[in-house]
């Protein structure tokens, strides 16, 4: 008996509907797309004690390739591989039912009067050994220079047998269906990730790429509430989960920002400096007998298991210290000494001295936008006086991030706004309605939709695609 299965996961609650050889049908819904994976092999199981009868099952999953199982009555799951890809005819474009026909051989064009043809070299003639003696052996032939548009010949090195080395199958699936069915078969089972997994690895090692140097990130919008806070936390928090730290989230207000406030505090935690008393203290940094790493945790704020730090705009009230350029390039040249990514939250003044400072040092620019008219408007207005103020190639090789502001999208605005920023930056990425971004509270990666976390880890590959 043949069973296939379509999960569906665009309703409130992940279904699997599955179909029998006879065309019946029946449905089974769970709260998470674990629970339901955990109960759709069940389900088979029972059927087929109860039939006496081994099951060839489909299973076929949104994202992922569709995996073959056979259940039999005694409760085994085994997985059937992949039927092999069928070869491609050899001459695709031939008739069957006729023979090939050999081209005609190309007449060779008359000699031109006049001209003598030219007759080959004979060959070396061989000259015979008397019977008995050895042959004299010929004169070592001397190397000969390379020829002239031959290709050039070099020695293999240890390099070439590296590469030459076979590549490594992908490991075992963690993810979907191929993982739920590895880890309930405890490992006996072990199928290949499915494309959705596969996407996945891709994108984490995007984000650990090697580095040539340290790399600064900055997120732009002069609107407030154009969720620029957010996606410096998101960036830093996915580069640091996935780098393992060496990463530094840095409001870079000329007065006070918000990223400070909004960012996790360890509870043993007493200290609030900010970049204004590094700045004060940057000369201890600067000495090679007392510029110590740890030295800076007096400065920043750890962010735990998102492994990143966040370096705060002054918050006190009562100051009157205001980041200037020369005050950004100071600080920037001082921890690019510590930190390999830095990623730069900007104010809502185009024109201060700080912001533009930011955008000069800037590896990659990020647009950052939610999807509402007024913010997309002034997020294209900004995109403008970069290019007027010389920074067009920095913003063709930007990423913009449109976020949705609620849970309902509006798709003509979407795609209105994807359109015209896919024209002015080398990629557009959407992330997904957050609740836990909604009241501008404290961040806690821990507390995110898995969804949200996925689209953020794209964002990133994106992003460290531009890092060269």
């Amino acid at each position: 008996m043949n069973i296939d299965v379509h999960v569906h996961t665009d309703s409130t609650e992940p279904t699997a509907v599955l179909t029998d050889s006879n065309g019946a049908t029946a449905e089974l819904t769970a709260a998470t797309i674990p629970e339901l994976r955990r109960d759709v092999i069940a389900r088979l199981i029972d059927l087929a004690r109860q039939q006496h009868t081994p099951y060839t099952v489909t299973i076929s999953e949104p994202g992922e390739q569709p995996a073959r199982l056979t259940i039999t009555p005694n409760g085994n799951v085994t997985e059937e591989p992949a039927p092999a890809p069928t070869p491609a005819p050899l001459f695709p474009d031939l008739p069957e039912d006729k023979p090939a026909q050999r081209p005609a051989p190309a007449p060779i064009p008359p000699m031109p009067t006049g001209t003598t043809a030219q007759t080959p070299p004979a060959a070396p003639r061989f000259t015979p050994q008397p019977i008995g003696h050895a042959p004299t052996p010929a004169p070592a032939a001397a190397p000969q220079p390379q020829a002239a548009g031959e290709p050039m010949r070099r020695r293999p090195t240890r390099e070439d047998l590296i590469a030459s080395q076979p590549m490594e199958k992908p490991a075992p699936a963690q993810q979907g269906f191929q993982g739920f069915i590895r880890r309930a078969s405890f490992g006996l089972i072990t199928p290949q990730p499915g494309q959705d997994e596969l996407t996945y690895r891709a994108e984490v090692r995007s984000v650990q790429r090697s580095l040539a140097g340290p790399k600064t990130i900055v997120v732009l919008n002069p609107k407030g509430g154009a969720h620029k806070t957010t996606a410096t936390l998101m960036i830093g928090a996915t580069f640091g989960i996935h780098r393992g730290g060496s990463v530094l989230a840095w409001d870079n207000n000329e007065t006070q920002g918000t990223l400070g406030a909004r960012s996790a505090r360890l509870a043993d935690e007493h200290r609030a400096n900010t970049a204004v008393d590094l700045l004060q203290d940057l000369d201890r940094f600067n000495r090679i007998d007392s510029a110590r790493f740890g030295d800076l945790d007096n400065y920043v704020r750890g962010q735990g298991e998102a492994k990143f730090d966040v370096l705060a705009s002054d918050d006190d009230p009562r100051s009157d210290s205001i980041i200037d350029a020369t005050a950004f390039n100071d600080l920037h040249t001082t921890l690019s000494r510590f930190y390999r990514v830095m990623v730069i939250d900007t104010g809502n003044n185009m024109k201060a001295p700080n912001w533009q400072a930011a955008v000069a040092r800037a590896d990659q620019l990020v647009i950052v936008s939610t999807l509402r008219d007024d913010t997309a408007a002034v997020g294209a207005a900004l995109a403008d006086r970069l290019y007027y103020l010389g920074h067009g190639d920095k913003l063709a090789n930007g990423v913009t991030i449109l976020s949705e502001p609620s849970a309902k999208t509006d798709k003509a605005l979407n795609d209105r706004l994807d359109n015209h920023f896919r024209q002015i930056t080398r990629s557009v990425v959407h992330v997904p309605y957050e609740p836990d971004f909604v009241g501008g509270g404290r961040f806690d990666i821990d507390r995110l939709k898995p969804a949200t976390r996925r689209a953020w880890l794209h964002a990133c590959a994106k992003i460290a695609e531009g890092l060269n």
